[in-house]
């Protein structure tokens, strides 16, 4: 232990166990208040948790764990020590207030790795230890040992000066390799995409700081350290740092390009930021590796339909639905790309597949009631819309193509009436205002000409 944090530099550090001893030969000695400092990580943190009270069992050990930002430490402190007995009060969790506050003050993650905000800027609690550190002196004669990783040791140092002086010690517990790929390899198994996304902001910075402090561990073996840069990228991916997850995949597919996940994830997200040429060159080099993804090469179609490269598109869906011929999504975007191609037919056609594997798609139905329209079948328009509006019936476009598609028919009256469902969901229709208008003089004159039919039916007749 060196408590003269400007020498650190210049002292080489001392082995695990012996740091371990230090601390206990600290802990031992030491009486009434005291502030005791430990580098550590989760994983050791939990681990001297368990050993502390086996090593030292002449003083009473208790722990409080925090496992969400508080604003004070002083209340809790109080409250967990009532009617206690305690010599040692082991603190872990202090962490999470921090990553609140960080978050909160839009402390950023740039290039995959967590920026912290400006040193000027103190969060609450840890202005409160500046202010209260004599009321901890005085009203609680405990030895405080406070858990945590490495960044908070500076944290404390610039924005805790006060407090952080009434150190009795620090004790960086270095991190042995067979730890470094224990935690590693409990990240990676840990890992999952739709877990991350229920993550709270906090825990997921919490999670990124994790796999940073991993990756720079010396004794990180060099077979899991690309699949903890995929990992940190997925995590990225998932608390919406979209250039930071591009960047972790790079930096794992410049160890392994032939990661095909790591391809293709990184052209998921490259999607989402909408930059779709270099998707689609994502997902090729996905697609090199494993032709049969099916994923791949529906995301990639998406990705050229957002280009208008429809003939593409079709092509690449084509190739999803040979893996999978069930997937509705892919037969329903194919038709839509056909419908900008004006193919019509193909278009209905791929729509009916789509609709056989989801009966209750309302866009499909509307869409294939367009394809419809233009290849002049009204009676089948009108029945598809009808499908689509029995799902959605406020549908105020499937209502107004209705009412177009009655009128050619010369069905006026039900044209008027489509026209004015139309209207009830959006008044301010100009276009549907004048289809109607223009339809009920074409229906007086229909009835009018059929009037004057009767009526020269009828003469000749008489005559």
């Amino acid at each position: 232990m060196n408590p003269n944090l400007s020498d650190w530099d210049d002292d080489l550090p001392p082995e695990p166990e012996e740091a371990y001893q230090d601390l206990l030969r600290a802990l031992k000695r030491k009486s009434g208040f005291g502030l005791f400092f430990v580098q550590c990580t989760p994983g050791e943190a939990d681990n001297l948790i368990i050993k502390l009270p086996q090593e030292i069992p002449q003083k009473k050990i208790a722990v409080l764990r925090l496992v969400e930002a508080i604003d004070n430490l002083y209340q809790p402190v109080a409250e967990f020590i009532k009617d206690k007995q305690v010599d040692i009060l082991l603190i872990k969790g202090l962490e999470y207030t921090l990553y609140k506050y960080e978050k909160r003050n839009l402390g950023e993650i740039t290039g995959g790795k967590f920026q912290f905000s400006s040193l000027t800027n103190v969060p609450h609690i840890l202005s409160h230890l500046n202010q209260q550190r004599e009321r901890f002196r005085d009203d609680f004669p405990i030895i405080f040992v406070f858990l945590f990783r490495s960044f908070l040791i500076n944290y404390f140092i610039n924005r805790a000066p006060d407090f952080f002086d009434w150190r009795s010690g620090v004790f960086e517990l270095l991190t042995t390799p067979k730890v470094v790929e224990q935690e590693s390899t409990r990240l990676l198994l840990e890992g999952d995409y739709e877990e991350y996304l229920k993550l709270t902001p906090e825990q997921k910075i919490e999670r990124v700081i994790e796999i940073q402090d991993l990756l720079i561990e010396k004794h990180q073996p060099e077979n899991l350290y690309a699949s903890l840069l995929f990992e940190l990228g997925n995590l990225l991916f998932a608390a919406k740092e979209d250039e930071g997850a591009i960047a972790s995949y790079d930096q794992a597919l410049k160890l392994k390009s032939d990661d095909h996940q790591a391809w293709n994830n990184r052209g998921n997200t490259l999607g989402k930021l909408g930059r779709n040429e270099e998707t689609i060159a994502s997902y090729d080099q996905a697609l090199k590796i494993k032709p049969d993804d099916h994923d791949a090469w529906y995301n990639r179609g998406n990705a050229l339909f957002n280009l208008g490269r429809n003939e593409e598109t079709i092509a690449s869906y084509d190739q999803a639905l040979k893996i999978k011929p069930d997937d509705h999504d892919a037969w329903y975007n194919r038709g839509n790309a056909l419908f900008n191609l004006g193919r019509n037919e193909e278009t209905i056609a791929s729509y009916d597949q789509a609709l056989k594997i989801k009966p209750d798609d309302h866009d499909a139905w509307y869409n294939r009631g367009n394809a419809l329209f233009n290849l002049g079948r009204n009676e089948e328009t009108i029945a598809s819309y009808d499908q689509a509006l029995k799902i959605k019936p406020d549908d105020h476009d499937a209502w107004y193509n209705r009412g177009t598609a009655l009128g050619k028919l010369g069905r006026f009256e039900e044209a008027i009436a489509s026209y004015d469902q139309a209207l009830k969901i959006k008044p301010d229709d100009h276009q549907a205002w004048n289809n109607r208008k223009i339809t009920v003089i074409k229906l007086k004159w229909q009835k009018l000409t059929q009037a004057v039919t009767g009526f020269l039916q009828l003469i000749s007749f008489k005559r």
